[in-house]
């Protein structure tokens, strides 16, 4: 569907099957206690009233996937990620179980994600991003909003019941996903970014209370060290946008200073996107996407920064 077929704001409650995104799932008596020492948050803790937004990262800090973690008993934990990322993902995460008491598996089948907005998300989930709530078998985790409108996850059983609610269409969907500035990690900016690069510690991401995990003494140097040089900022462009695209100052088409991080088409026209920006470009503006066909230069669209939509830790 075109961008012109989309709804146009108000934006409208519905369901979408979320066939974008798999499932890894972690079992076993230590799956918690695995977890705890791979991903940049706290599963120790992890409450059955609670999800975890997390990233997996390189020694060097860099995220090679982002999940959703989601606690369906004392010794199964689902991880929700990018479907593009997930084999590689699970054959370096099972390379770390050695003696663990924990089982990683591809249980991409074995569930149906949905993604609901609007009166769409049920009234008993509470209103804190990363709340979940059990209906029946199937977990429904609160997301960060869009535009003001409610999100949320569910994970059910595929042989359980859809969502009853009208549907939304796939592209919509993805919009809001990029309006609610929470980046998916998927294959085109694979080890591209410390998880600050993508705000992950200000939108629950991050623990920077808890024990090692790979990457950990990059990651916690470059909050305490005040030594943040990028972020993700929302933009517009008039025209496509596409993962790993690299961001250019106008005033400067030689050295990139950013990249696309997730993009998608917006109900009204144009495209929306999160980027990963150095701040002084940022606070600098004048900002051009590259070529989408990869060639160096800033030939791409105009960039027009938007706000973010939540408020950003400072550094310490």
């Amino acid at each position: 569907m075109n961008a012109s077929a989309l709804p146009t704001q108000p934006l409208a409650s519905g369901v979408a099957r979320l066939t974008h995104l798999g499932v890894i799932r972690v079992q076993g008596d230590d799956a918690a206690a695995f977890l705890q020492g791979q991903l940049t948050q706290d599963f120790v803790l992890l409450e059955p009233t609670q999800a975890r937004l997390a990233a997996f990262c390189s020694a060097k800090g860099r995220m090679q996937a982002s999940f959703v973690g989601v606690k369906r008993s004392n010794d199964e934990i689902l991880l929700v990620c990018s479907r593009d990322l997930l084999a590689s993902t699970l054959k370096r995460l099972s390379m770390f179980v050695l003696r663990a008491k924990a089982k990683l598996s591809d249980a991409s089948d074995a569930f149906a994600l949905f993604g609901l907005a609007g009166d769409a998300v049920p009234p008993a989930l509470p209103a804190a991003p990363w709340s979940q709530w059990r209906d029946g078998a199937s977990s429904v985790v609160r997301l960060y909003p869009a535009d003001g409108v409610a999100r949320a996850l569910q994970v059910a059983p595929v042989d359980a019941p859809a969502p009853a609610a009208p549907a939304l269409p796939d592209a919509l969907w993805h919009w809001m996903d990029v309006r609610s500035g929470v980046a998916t990690l998927s294959q085109p900016v694979f080890d591209a970014f410390v998880p600050q690069m993508l705000n992950y510690e200000s939108v629950g991401g991050v623990n920077f209370k808890k024990g090692c995990y790979p990457g950990q003494e990059v990651v916690a140097r470059s909050q305490f060290r005040g030594t943040l040089k990028r972020r993700a900022y929302l933009v517009h462009a008039d025209a496509e946008l596409a993962a790993g695209q690299e961001v250019f100052l106008e005033s400067d088409a030689e050295q990139p200073c950013g990249t696309v991080v997730q993009a998608a088409a917006h109900p009204e026209g144009g495209f929306d996107a999160i980027v990963s920006l150095q701040t002084s470009a940022a606070a600098q503006g004048g900002l051009r996407a590259g070529g989408a066909d990869g060639a160096d230069g800033a030939d791409g669209p105009s960039l027009q920064l938007q706000a973010l939509p939540y408020p950003l830790l400072d550094d310490i």
